[in-house]
């Protein structure tokens, strides 16, 4: 008598065989599964698209801190977003936020944030807990604190100038003649360090082999990093990417201690003109449609990072 021997796992079925019935998905089971997240997503509608639908209807308002308007605001659908577009210091605000962000974000903190973190892995254990030290100790400063010292930096009277002074160099009133000058150094040095995190863990996560067979392959450290390293953390890059500008998106107290939006509005960027406009002049209507406009960049900027992310993930 023979006996026929099981099936393998993942064996192919023998011509004729019955195909295995496919489970039924229980609407029931789902609903279940789902209820743990319940309290995540009532607390996030509450406290995150609550305060975001609040904004939006805010914005097509004529609401105000004083007069009629601040006890009974009307609707005045986007008459407030006709007038900030018609507004002349709008567009360079937003000019102005760009390049504080392109430049103190997406290349300043990630390149250098890269590059520390490269040198690290190849230094020996002292250096790397002295650089990191150093880096990291402007990253966990309440951000008041960083700002004043950041402004005692640039300020007229200030470190640099000493320096300066020192080696027989003019000083020069920095804040006042280069204010996104310094307001995105300032930045770069205070963010840079979340940046050298990221990237650390990441390139620690790079196999040794990997680049091992590209040394033997004749590729040299550059070609190495730039063909081998960079392609397996380009999701580290890209989740760097998209925090670093979300982060910078929201400055506003580095920039309100070290130049005020100023000279003038030549550091006003768009948080700051919605802080002017709303509590300064006391438009809150027309502040939150500013505001509105920035939740809207940011989330530009977000849905094209998660794009990017999108293949990696799948």
């Amino acid at each position: 008598m023979s006996t026929t021997a099981p099936t393998a796992l993942g064996a192919p079925r023998a011509p004729g065989a019955a195909r295995p019935a496919q489970r039924k998905r229980r609407p029931g089971r789902t609903l279940l599964r789902s209820a743990p997240l319940l309290p995540a997503v009532v607390l996030l509608g509450v406290f995150l698209l609550g305060p975001v639908i609040s904004s939006l209807y805010g914005s097509l308002t004529d609401s105000s801190l004083s007069g009629a308007s601040a006890a009974n605001a009307e609707f005045v659908g986007f008459e407030n977003y006709a007038s900030l577009f018609a507004d002349p210091d709008f567009p360079k605000s937003v000019l102005l936020t760009l390049v504080f962000l392109v430049a103190s974000a997406l290349i300043g903190q990630n390149c250098l944030g890269l590059g520390l973190a490269v040198l690290m892995q190849s230094s020996h254990k002292p250096v790397r807990v002295i650089v990191s030290t150093i880096v990291v100790t402007a990253w966990v400063l309440p951000e008041i604190v960083a700002s004043f010292a950041a402004y005692a930096f640039f300020n007229d009277g200030g470190t640099l100038n000493t320096m300066l002074t020192g080696l027989g160099i003019p000083g020069v009133n920095w804040l006042y003649v280069f204010p996104m000058l310094c307001v995105i150094l300032a930045n770069i040095w205070r963010g840079t360090a979340f940046s050298m995190l990221v990237y650390t863990a990441a390139l620690n996560d790079v196999p040794p082999e990997i680049t091992e067979a590209a040394e033997v392959d004749g590729a040299r450290g550059w070609q190495r990093f730039i063909l081998v390293t960079v392609p397996m953390i380009r999701r580290s890059i890209s989740t760097n990417l998209m925090l670093t500008t979300l982060q910078t998106l929201s400055v506003f107290a580095l920039i309100f201690v070290m130049t005020g939006g100023g000279p003038g509005t030549d550091s006003t960027t768009l948080p700051l003109l919605a802080y002017q406009e709303a509590f300064r002049f006391g438009e809150l209507g027309f502040g939150t449609a500013i505001a509105t406009i920035l939740l809207l960049v940011g989330a530009i900027f977000g849905v094209l990072y998660i794009r990017a992310l999108k293949p990696e993930v799948d």
